[in-house]
């Protein structure tokens, strides 16, 4: 989970199916079953541990499990999570040099606002 984030992590549910569906498909379910009770023990003993901090999985648990169940070497867990970012980070840092302030992820989204959404088939 992340501290400053207070929800699930709503890409941890459809990474988590496709883990679901990719150890189902390839024979290796006990892996998802172990990664799954790992993931309710640990949010049950944060809770304890940490009460009223809500800490979530985040996106990175299932990918880390889809990574591996694709043959991806672990070391190259953390360079694939930091090349998806990289975009963003340039962006933000690249924004709080041109307003001179950091970027806090509590800041409200003042840009325009959608009218319509689109259906993507």
């Amino acid at each position: 989970g992340h501290r400053v984030y207070k929800v699930r992590d709503p890409r941890a549910d459809v990474l988590g199916e496709a883990a679901r569906s990719l150890f189902a498909s390839d024979g290796d379910s006990e892996l998802y079953a172990l990664a799954t009770g790992v993931e309710r023990i640990a949010l049950q003993l944060l809770e304890e541990l940490k009460p009223g901090r809500r800490l979530q999985t985040n996106v990175e648990f299932y990918t880390a499990l889809l990574l591996h169940g694709i043959g991806l070497p672990t070391a190259l867990f953390t360079p694939t999570f930091a090349v998806g970012r990289v975009a963003g980070w340039l962006a933000h840092a690249l924004e709080q040099y041109r307003e001179g302030r950091l970027i806090r992820p509590s800041s409200v989204y003042v840009g325009p606002v959608i009218e319509k959404w689109h259906t993507i088939q």
